[in-house]
């Protein structure tokens, strides 16, 4: 006597969703030096010296400047990164994200 049985395979299709994405922003104040605000650009974001000077330029001259787009995780780790760079050096800097 053998035994049968059978297996029901389902499918199942997942969509996947592209993440969102999210801006960070970075803005002009009379105290953080534009030294601080290039260091920031390179050691955070990862951007060459001509870009980053560029960046802390359109800062400085229209109050503030996309630096980077991201997902929330990577935006928020940047952020509060910075944030700390600044406290620890006595700066005000601020810097914040939003939703693209």
């Amino acid at each position: 006597m053998s035994k049968s049985s059978t297996a029901v395979r389902q499918h199942t299709t997942i969509e996947l969703k592209e993440p969102h994405r999210y801006r960070v922003i970075l803005f002009n104040d009379d105290i953080t030096t534009m030294e601080f605000v290039v260091c920031v650009l390179t050691q955070v974001f990862h951007k060459d010296e001509a870009t980053a000077t560029k960046l802390m330029l359109k800062v400085h001259n229209e109050g503030q400047a996309v630096v980077g787009i991201y997902t929330l995780d990577v935006a928020m780790t940047r952020v509060e990164k910075v944030r700390k760079m600044a406290r620890e050096e006595g700066f005000p800097l601020k810097i914040d994200y939003e939703k693209e």
